[in-house]
């Protein structure tokens, strides 16, 4: 039975006059999911939508204006097809749901296209743009993405390529970085190279973790599955049969990310990804991230995704935070 049919047989939503819809749920587990521990879920979407809801059995009741029952009606359709497909509804889903940069009829088709499943959860692409930057991970052989922290750049290529891995695919994952911190070099760390880059490339460990474990990623780092190299280790390799990802790419040089890329051989994949907004380069006119995109941008054999803080699906108020300092620094431009 496709999703469709079962969402037409557990979702039943009727028109009871101008400003009421009824919405019945047939599947108790999907209620309890949209519905929420404590009905916390649907109190969240009362005050995002401005609609008063009302919750008793299976029913739910919805008035307000004809425009915020319509968006309240397109939000449980989401937040159903949600649980259908990987059923579990996380708390990011409901502010997703009723997201204005996405247009309603499409966010149920477009945010569902793409979907990753992983051992531990199933990922959906949370914005339009994030919708294109899956497709171009699993369609392209290489990928530069630009924007600021919090749009998934990282997590979502990580997510592809494990997944990759699990499929038998590729033979490897490599994750890359520069090695620029804050001023510090990675000869003043304790321990081998790779204990000195692990703390360079928390962020991806944290997406492994998360998406399939930290058991089974442990055993792909140790048989060499899954390599952790600093970008000037890449220098001289042909990388075949593999993904590689070159994360924080704001802080390489012109002349690195060229090395990086033309280090492509058969059957692999390359991600370049960065923030041109948090260069930790001493000399900030160094990062060859822009550059490069530039450089590539009319290559048809290469996809660049730029995310703005529209984009950026970690708590809300990241994205305001975008937008203030971005302001302050157009207002000391002026």
């Amino acid at each position: 039975m496709s999703e469709i049919t079962k969402l037409d047989q557990n979702l039943i939503i009727k028109k009871v006059d101008k400003e009421t819809i009824n919405i019945q749920i047939n599947d108790n587990e999907m209620l309890m999911s949209i519905v929420g521990q404590f009905d916390q879920n649907l109190k969240e979407l009362e005050k995002l939508t401005n609609n008063n809801i009302f919750f008793r059995g299976n029913s739910i009741t919805c008035k307000g204006k004809k425009e915020n029952t319509s968006i309240f009606s397109e939000a449980l359709k989401f937040l159903a097809n949600k649980y259908l497909l990987t059923k579990v509804i996380e708390k990011e889903d409901i502010l997703l749901s009723v997201k204005k940069n996405f247009k309603q009829e499409e966010s149920n088709v477009k945010s569902f296209q793409q979907l990753i499943r992983t051992p531990r959860k199933s990922v959906i692409a949370r914005s339009e743009k994030q919708s294109d930057y899956i497709k171009a991970l699993k369609e392209n052989d290489i990928i530069i993405s630009l924007g600021p922290a919090g749009t998934g750049k990282s997590f979502l290529a990580v997510s592809v390529a494990v997944t990759m891995l699990m499929e038998k695919k590729i033979e490897r994952v490599i994750l890359s970085r520069p090695a620029v911190e804050a001023g510090e070099k990675l000869g003043f760390l304790p321990g081998d190279m790779k204990e000195k880059v692990d703390p360079y490339l928390r962020p991806l460990y944290d997406a492994l973790y998360e998406l399939f474990g930290a058991d089974k990623i442990d055993k792909k780092i140790e048989s060499g599955e899954i390599e952790i190299a600093p970008l000037a280790f890449m220098r001289g390799r042909t990388l075949k049969n593999c993904f590689a990802i070159l994360d924080e790419a704001q802080n390489a040089t012109e002349t690195q990310i060229k090395m990086f890329l033309t280090r492509i051989g058969e059957n692999s994949k390359l991600v370049v990804n960065g923030d041109p907004s948090q260069i930790d380069l001493i000399n900030k006119s160094l990062s060859g991230l822009i550059k490069s995109k530039n450089i590539l941008k009319n290559l048809e054999e290469i996809k660049i995704v730029e995310f703005d803080h529209s984009d950026v699906v970690r708590h809300p108020l990241v994205s305001k935070i975008i937008r203030a300092y971005q302001s302050k620094s157009t207002d000391d431009q002026n």
